[in-house]
Parts: structure tokens; C-alpha cells; sequence
């Protein structure tokens, strides 16, 4: 039994997807609800709706567990309806962008390769899912452009682990398949970056775009793309000359702000430098001149960075908006989660350790500094021997 919103005259519905004499049908129930400020009332109504129906199926079906003659329950519940109930479950366990994420990764990805086999829980042995990974591997992303990389498809394997530890629960299987596939090795991910003379072009070619200030800050203080949106005014102290990291805003399909950064490590304060103060000032400039010509328009907010109205910038158009800046300009292609490597880049090449480089950038542990910037550090390792050689010879 699964179940998604739609709307439809401006009403939420709900839309079963129920089993008729061995068919699947949608059934259409009205919330009327309108949409306007009712999504999470929405969303409670369907999860109530979806859990009467299923413990009405459960009362008019068989005893779970299944006798392997093809009539228990693990013969007829489909892997796709598995995965799509389990959602539920992972809602209850973790954050919203998190959940976010795994809806979007089982219905690019797994949902279309299962649903179409119409395969059961019971026919997802070992075999069938190394084929999947296999192939996802080989040839499976979205755009047709190559396979997927190890790391990722280890975030395949934790959805589907997931589930079928959910079906073991439930006794439709004895043991879950997915503890047994084995994925590619991990391999270290290549870091881009940019060296000081193209930060310098980029800076020029930022001039005067909305992104201007957000780009300045974030390569002078290596901060995530989720830090540099969630920086609010109250973070930022003139007359204490610091600014602190404490808050976050991200998400995969809905924006949301979170009071606490990444991990503990990741709450971390800065001096106001004097260029990071001009950035500040610069940015409370445009606000209140925007401010005044929008009028009532205006949306009010605490971010420091934003568009015109006042509206905080969605995240991934921070992202978008950076790549076409730089296709626009003739500038090498790097993501905007490198303007934090080319910081660490900059770090190291001026003397800085990897522990420098940890607690500048925010990192929980020492070990994955090492294992993302360890060859740059390498360099300046050879640099310092060679300068020592200088000295002595």
C-alpha cells in the first residue's frame, strides 16, 4: 500500500494506490484541505489514511510468514511498494533534506529499474541485486553519460538495505540479500580548485553579479555552500569583529533552515578581516537600498545574502547561477562546493598544516583533511625540504 498528494483545484487529494482481485488501482480520497498552508496537515492525513488501510489489509489477509507454496505474503508484496512503504519509516528516522534524498535516489533510480520486472520481495536475492549494482555501475546514470561512481551507489545499497531489513522485520524474508553484494572499491575523489591567479579572475568576473559577496566570502573562508545561505545577521558581530558559523540552510526538493551546521566541529567563529567586513557592509548596503525600492514588496528576512526582493537564494541556484557564470566568462569549470578546496589550496600553499587547514574548514576529523587535501599537503612538504636544502648546502 503506498500513497502520494496531488492537487487538483487548488485541494489537496490523496492517491492510493490499492489492490483489486490482483490489479493495482488509484483511488482518489479528497482532504479538502486547500493547498495554501496545509502541506504538513496534508502529509499527516495521508500517513493516518495509508496506516487504517493497511491494518485493514492485514486483518482480512493471511497470518505473515509465508509457507513457500506461493501464496504467503512475501509471494505477492511487491519490492517497489517495499521500498515506497519503508519511506515512511526513514521520514521517522532522519532529517528532511536526508529523506529528501532517498525519495529521490529510489524514484530515479531504483523504482524504474524494479518496476518494471514487477519482481516480489522474495525475488530480490543476491544474484538480482548484483545485476543491479552491476549495472548501475557500468552505465547507470541519469543522463546516459557513464555509470555511477562507488561512493554513490553506496547510498543505493543503504536505501535498499533499509528496506529489506524492514521486510525481515515483517517476516517476509529470513535474511536480508543486501548484506551480501559487493560494491567497487572506493576511490579518492579528484579535487579541483583554483589557484591564486584564477581566484583573482573570478573575482573580476564576479563583479557586479548577485553572487559577487556570497563568492568573496566563501572562498576566504572555505565555508559550505549550506553555511555561506544560512549566515544571518544576528551571526555577524561589528563590534566584536567576528562572525560565527551556527546555522545552516539546505534541502534536495524543499529549502529549510537548520539551527546547527553540519557536526560540532563545523560551529566555528572568524575575525572579521577587513576585506570580510567590507563584504558585511557591502551586502547590509545593498538590503537596505533594496529594501527601499521594493517597499511593501519587500520580503523581510534575517540572511545576509539574497535576492533583490529579498527572497533568501535557493540553493542549488546558488549552484546553477555559479556555473554559467564561469561559462560566461571563459573560466575553468569547478563546482561551487571547489571555491572550499581552492581555500584549503590557498591555506596550504601559504604555510598552513592539515590541522590548520581541519579546524579553518571546519572538518570532524583529522583523517579526512588527510585524505582530501593530503597531496597538497605533500607539496608543501617538498617545498619546505627544499628550502631547508637551500639553507645547509
Amino acid at each position: 500500500m503506498t500513497g502520494s498528494l496531488q492537487i487538483k483545484n487548488n485541494t489537496y487529494y490523496m492517491v492510493l494506490n490499492v489492490s483489486d482481485n490482483g490489479s493495482r488501482i488509484q483511488k482518489w480520497i479528497p482532504t479538502r484541505l486547500p493547498v495554501k498552508g496545509n502541506k504538513r496537515k496534508a502529509e499527516a492525513l495521508l500517513e493516518e489514511t495509508l496506516e487504517k488501510y493497511k491494518t485493514q489489509e492485514r486483518q482480512l489477509s493471511p497470518t505473515r510468514g509465508g509457507n513457500g507454496d506461493g501464496n504467503g505474503p512475501e509471494d505477492s508484496v511487491l519490492a517497489v511498494d517495499l521500498i515506497r512503504d519503508w519511506y515512511q519509516v526513514a521520514k521517522r528516522k532522519v532529517e528532511t533534506n536526508t529523506y529528501e534524498s532517498y525519495v529521490l535516489i529510489s524514484e530515479t533510480h531504483i523504482i524504474p529499474y524494479f518496476e518494471p520486472l514487477g519482481l516480489t520481495v522474495k525475488d530480490m536475492t543476491v544474484d538480482v541485486l548484483q545485476r543491479f549494482f552491476d549495472e548501475k555501475h557500468d552505465h547507470g546514470r541519469a543522463d546516459g553519460k557513464g555509470g555511477i561512481s562507488p561512493s554513490y551507489l553506496r547510498q543505493f545499497r543503504n536505501i535498499l538495505k533499509q528496506s529489506l531489513d524492514e521486510a525481515v522485520k515483517q517476516g517476509l524474508i529470513p535474511v536480508n540479500p543486501c548484506q551480501f553484494v559487493e560494491l567497487p572499491r572506493k576511490t579518492r575523489p579528484a579535487v579541483h580548485f583554483y589557484n591564486p591567479a584564477q581566484v583573482k579572475l573570478l573575482f573580476e568576473a564576479a563583479k557586479g553579479d548577485p553572487l559577487y559577496n556570497l563568492i568573496r566570502l566563501t572562498v576566504l573562508f572555505g565555508l559550505r555552500r549550506s553555511e555561506v545561505l544560512g549566515l544571518s545577521w544576528d551571526a555577524v558581530d561589528f563590534e566584536a569583529n567576528r562572525f560565527t558559523i551556527r546555522s545552516v540552510v539546505t534541502g534536495v526538493t524543499t529549502i529549510y533552515e537548520k539551527d546547527r551546521p553540519k557536526t560540532a566541529s563545523s560551529y566555528r567563529s572568524f575575525a572579521l578581516t577587513e576585506e570580510a567586513r567590507e563584504i558585511f557592509e557591502d551586502a547590509r548596503r545593498e538590503e537596505t537600498e533594496n529594501r527601499r525600492l521594493f517597499g511593501s514588496a519587500y520580503i523581510e528576512n534575517s540572511y545576509v545574502f539574497k535576492n533583490a526582493n529579498g527572497e533568501p537564494f535557493k540553493v542549488h541556484y546558488v549552484s546553477d547561477h555559479f556555473s554559467r557564470l564561469l561559462n560566461k566568462n571563459g573560466l575553468p569549470h569547478i563546482r561551487f562546493h571547489d571555491l572550499r578546496h581552492s581555500c584549503a589550496s590557498l591555506l596550504l600553499s601559504n604555510g598552513a598544516s592539515l590541522k590548520d587547514v581541519q579546524d579553518y574548514l571546519g572538518h570532524s576529523d583529522i583523517q579526512m583533511t588527510a585524505n582530501i587535501y593530503g597531496h597538497l599537503d605533500s607539496s608543501r612538504k617538498e617545498t619546505l625540504t627544499s628550502s631547508i636544502s637551500r639553507m645547509i648546502s
